[in-house]
């Protein structure tokens, strides 16, 4: 009957869903919010040489080698609410302007009013370390 085969095709319906966002991933979309944030969050100070998704951050959603100037975004965002992943970039972003994980960091992440939530949505997760 269709009520036994609703929970099956929402099943199949979301898998299709998460394969979809993430195959419609690209390193533009990523450059351009990156700016977007970079603007609203850094007064547009921030410059890199790089970012983009990568596929084999499997223990990090995000990563940054501040003396070079690039990001690294983890794939596995595309499945997490946008606010989530704008944390995430931000996060990165500082690390261009503070490389550890100190007091001033913070200061420059918390400018983005949404941190505590995206923090505790990723340790809902269990993925970031406190």
């Amino acid at each position: 009957t269709d009520a036994e085969l609703a929970p099956f095709i929402a099943k199949l319906q979301a898998q299709w869903q998460k394969r979809k966002t993430h195959t419609n991933l690209d390193d533009q979309g990523l450059e351009d919010l990156a700016q977007k944030l970079n603007q609203i969050y850094f007064g547009g100070q921030l410059t890199w040489h790089s970012i983009r998704w990568v596929t084999n951050q499997g223990q990090r959603w995000g990563s940054c080698t501040p003396l070079q100037g690039t990001i690294r975004i983890s794939q596995r965002l595309a499945t997490v609410p946008e606010f989530v992943c704008d944390y995430v970039i931000i996060h990165e972003l500082a690390h261009l302007l503070q490389a550890d994980h100190g007091p001033q960091f913070w200061a420059l992440v918390n400018r983005y009013p949404l941190t505590e939530r995206a923090r505790g949505y990723l340790m809902a997760l269990g993925l970031e370390e406190i």
